[in-house]
C-alpha cells in the first residue's frame, strides 16, 4: 500500500550535509570528573528573581553544591549583588570547618556569570588570588550542570 496514490517506492541516498544543516546545535562535551576530597569541585548557582519576595523579603538565592558528598548550601538573597559577599564568607566558612580549599568553581556560565556577580574585575582577582579555578559550562546545555540541576530540583 502507497501512501501516495500513484507513486512507488522511491530510493534515497543518505546526504550527509542535508543532516549535518538541520543541526540546531554544535556538539558539545559532557563533562566528567571525579572529587577525590571535600570542596575539591563545587558547582554554584544563582536563581532569581522570584516571582514573590521571601517572608524576609529575599528575592534570590545563591547555592554550592560540594561535588564530593553532595553536600547543598542555599544562601538567600535581597539582591544579586550580595553574591560576592556570601561566597567569600561561605568559603571561609567551610574551609574552616573541614580544613580543605576550594579548588575548582563550575558554574553555569549564564547570564549572572557573564559580566554580573561571578564575572566582576573583583571576583577574578578574588579567584587569581586564592587559587580557585573557574569551571564554565556551555551556554543553555543543561546536560552539562545536571547535578545541580538535580539536586535544586529535588529540594523542592
Amino acid at each position: 500500500m502507497s501512501l501516495l496514490f500513484g507513486l512507488g517506492k522511491v530510493d534515497m541516498k543518505f546526504c550527509e550535509h542535508c543532516v549535518i544543516g538541520k543541526q540546531h546545535r554544535k556538539v558539545f562535551g559532557v563533562g566528567t570528573h571525579s572529587s577525590k576530597e571535600l570542596l575539591e569541585y563545587v558547582h554554584s548557582d544563582v536563581w532569581g528573581p522570584s516571582p514573590k519576595a521571601s517572608h524576609s523579603g529575599k528575592w534570590y538565592y545563591v547555592s554550592f553544591i560540594d561535588d564530593y558528598l553532595r553536600f547543598v548550601w542555599v544562601y538567600f538573597l535581597t539582591q544579586k549583588s550580595e553574591v560576592f559577599a556570601t561566597f567569600k564568607s561561605w568559603r571561609v566558612q567551610v574551609e574552616t570547618h573541614t580544613g580543605h580549599k576550594v579548588r575548582y568553581l563550575r558554574l553555569d556560565n549564564g547570564g549572572e556569570y557573564n559580566g554580573g556577580e561571578y564575572n566582576s574585575e573583583e571576583f577574578r582577582s578574588y579567584y587569581k588570588e586564592e587559587g580557585i579555578t573557574r569551571h564554565l559550562t556551555t551556554v543553555y546545555t543543561p546536560q552539562q550542570n545536571a547535578l545541580f540541576l538535580r539536586v535544586s530540583t529535588e529540594q523542592y
